[in-house]
């Protein structure tokens, strides 16, 4: 049976999990347009100021139009976060100081946020981080190093912890990723153990997946990357923070400084893309969440240890592919690369990347550097060498890729 055969066999017995994925899409893409028109965006919306960025109407909808879609006081919307990381790291920084307790629900975060923590990196980067801010930091230890251990988080919160943080995906672990369910049952167990305990959720790769967002599942603070599912593939750069107005106010003060917070920053003629990357949004993450499920059945079906299966829940974009050893990490990343729109006659090798301790192989020849909204996969050079695929702007071109993987495997 050729590839493309076995892919049409595939989507018949799948029918039932599309059926859902687009269900979630049409609700998440009227929320989406609801928000637009509550907040009557308007072409001059479009428009930007220059220098120090004051009275920028078009931002000001853009932020009430993100904090309506995710069911916040506020959001922060901006060009100026570098990357989900610097994101994240903002809204540590600006709600802890010196002696709060910082805790990890979910085992240790990922690579990059280690380092923003002080528990990895060089004496340098520890300097300036958490740690070296005095913040104080402990991890809820896994349960078989899969899921989360409540009874440990339950002896672990108390009023001494500031914040927990929870990692919506499963970064490079082999975890499972937290559903909306369980992040709701996280956010009660700590607020029954500490009514003021801020409960900030790491929400990359997992907007739209699912009919709610954190915050209506008790988060107080959420934050991602705009080039990852709310910029629906077409926004450049930046990030996004939405939660408790006072919350985002502090995140603002990090951002930028006390006494500008969220009244400043330039946008630099973004303002439509902003507003249309996010409008497409639930479509594009719903082609690459069935792109997700169809992998999974067909790398199912040749006897590849891949995780989610195809018929699980899912909360996040990412399908995890097992391969044991470092060779078949590097040629399925490599294969994904020669599918590519961009830079399809690259050869990705493994190198040394900022913020991460080990060695780092990355296909993506996307559109936007460094998008994982569109198709994509790596995975860093260590045991038990995972590659991890994500995105696909449109479900076409994961079908080809998978078409073409097939070819090479059969």
């Amino acid at each position: 049976m050729n590839s493309k055969k076995i892919i049409k066999e595939a989507e018949k017995t799948l029918a039932k999990e599309f059926e859902q994925i687009e269900e979630i899409r049409d609700f998440n893409q009227e929320k989406v347009l609801n928000a637009f028109i509550k907040n009557k965006v308007a072409p001059e919306h479009f428009y930007t100021v220059s220098g120090y960025g004051h009275d920028d109407l078009g931002r000001e909808v853009l932020d009430k139009v993100f904090a309506d879609t995710f069911k916040a006081e506020k959001a922060l919307v901006r060009i100026h976060f570098v990357s989900g990381t610097h994101t994240l790291a903002c809204c540590l920084f600006g709600n802890l100081k010196y002696g709060d307790k910082l805790i990890s629900v979910a085992g240790s975060p990922y690579d990059t946020m280690q380092e923003v923590i002080g528990i990895a990196g060089d004496a340098k980067a520890k300097d300036t981080s958490l740690i070296g801010h005095g913040i104080l930091y402990d991890e809820v230890p896994l349960k078989n190093n899969t899921d989360i251990n409540f009874e440990k988080l339950e002896q672990m919160i108390d009023k001494t912890v500031k914040m927990v943080l929870i990692q919506r995906s499963k970064g490079y672990s082999t975890r499972k990723s937290l559903s909306i369910k369980t992040i709701e049952k996280i956010c009660k167990v700590v607020k029954s153990k500490n009514p003021a305990c801020i409960c900030f959720v790491d929400n990359c790769y997992g907007e739209f997946v699912e009919d709610r967002e954190p915050v209506e599942a008790g988060a107080d603070l959420i934050a991602g990357s705009l080039i990852k599912n709310p910029g629906g593939g077409i926004v450049e750069a930046g990030g996004y923070i939405a939660g408790k107005a006072e919350y985002v106010d502090k995140c603002a003060n990090r951002l930028t400084a006390p006494g500008i917070g969220s009244e400043g920053g330039a946008m630099f003629n973004q303002h439509r893309l902003l507003f249309q990357g996010l409008f497409m949004a639930p479509s594009v993450v719903a082609d690459a969440v069935k792109g997700a499920v169809l992998a999974a059945k067909i790398f199912d079906e040749i006897g590849y240890n891949s995780a989610p299966k195809y018929y699980e829940k899912r909360t996040d974009i990412i399908q995890n592919i097992t391969f044991g050893s470092p060779e078949p990490l590097e040629h399925f990343c490599r294969t994904i690369q020669a599918l590519s729109p961009v830079n399809g006659y690259v050869t990705p090798i493994p190198e040394y990347i900022p913020g991460y301790e080990d060695k780092v192989i990355m296909a993506g020849g996307t559109f936007i550097e460094g998008s994982t909204i569109e198709l994509s996969a790596d995975g860093p050079l260590r045991e038990p060498y995972v590659a991890y695929m994500q995105g696909g702007l449109n479900y076409a071109h994961i079908k080809i890729a998978l078409s073409k993987i097939l070819d090479k495997v059969l």
